[in-house]
């Protein structure tokens, strides 16, 4: 029987702006990760979504990203590696505030956006993040993509890493993400989003672009909370793994 994390993006609304329905993602799913700030979210939502989190018992993840408020964290940034290690300390420090205020626990980290595309190929921010953890709590385990430097770099320095897939994302023949820029980047199908989930859980599978078949051994599967129909993908997904007989668990 295999056993598979289900996460998601969420606490990603600020001000009078309003994105997806956290509510229901976190019901869907075993851990989130919340946005810290910098990329989305304010003090306010930050600390509703980890109380809706620990109502419903699922594991809160730190979602650290680029101080990137206009481009919602989803462009590179160049940046100094003792800066990047501070935003993100910064970030995380700011999310475990919150969360003890309503008597829960920030578990894992998992970046955002941009930096967690960046540091799989680039070793100076990958560096700068793990000393950003290693500082702040060496227990937390790290959300990677599988065979990035991030994972190296991760691993190297005595940290936990997570091995991610994603349900709703196209990969490169390489094991990469598409990027965003190009047609058909993200999944919008819902019969292909809960088919590729159901692939990976079971046969550690997923198919590339180029019709490539990739071996990814994910502990986790990450739906994003903002794609049109999150929570009708997020509820079909639940329910065709439970019914492929996957245990729905966090890995934490």
């Amino acid at each position: 029987m295999a056993t598979i994390d289900l996460n998601s993006d969420v606490g990603e609304s600020f001000g009078n702006w309003s994105f997806g329905d956290d509510t229901k993602i976190i019901a869907a799913t075993s851990s989130v990760n919340v946005a810290c700030g910098f990329h989305a979210g304010d003090p306010t939502t930050i600390r509703a979504t980890c109380a809706a989190a620990k109502r419903t018992g699922v594991v809160i993840g730190a979602h650290p990203g680029y101080r990137d408020l206009a481009g919602f964290g989803r462009r590179f940034m160049d940046i100094e590696p003792d800066e990047l290690t501070n935003d993100v300390v910064y970030q995380i420090g700011a999310l475990q505030a919150l969360a003890r205020a309503e008597g829960a626990l920030v578990q894992y980290v998992k970046p955002h956006g941009a930096l967690y595309n960046t540091i799989a190929h680039h070793a100076g921010q990958a560096e700068a993040v793990v000393r950003a953890i290693l500082c702040l709590d060496p227990s937390l385990p790290l959300m990677v993509l599988p065979g990035s430097e991030i994972q190296r770099t991760a691993q190297a320095a005595g940290l936990r890493t997570v091995v991610e897939a994603f349900a709703d994302r196209a990969y490169n023949p390489d094991g990469t993400l598409v990027p965003r820029t190009r047609p058909g980047a993200v999944l919008k199908n819902l019969d292909a989003v809960v088919k590729q989930s159901v692939r990976l859980a079971t046969k550690q599978e997923i198919e590339a672009i180029d019709g490539s078949v990739l071996h990814v051994e994910a502990q986790s599967i990450c739906l994003h909370g903002d794609t049109p129909g999150a929570v009708a993908m997020a509820d079909s997904t639940r329910r065709a793994l439970i019914e492929a007989g996957v245990t729905i668990e966090s890995f934490v």
